[in-house]
């Protein structure tokens, strides 16, 4: 049986499941899209992303 993780925030079905930061207060798995709207409320200015795999 394969278990279909919901994000805590907004319900929706997740293919890739991110843990929130312990300073949030959030009990869960959150979703890509939560989980960077988490991120500019806490952490505002620019987030540049970087690929570490070179």
């Amino acid at each position: 049986m394969i278990k279909e993780f919901k994000c805590t925030i907004c319900g929706q079905a997740m293919d890739q499941k991110y843990l929130p930061m312990k300073n949030w207060n959030i009990d869960g798995l959150l979703c890509g899209k939560c989980y960077s709207k988490k991120i500019f409320e806490h952490y505002p200015g620019k987030h540049v992303r970087v690929n570490t795999s070179d």
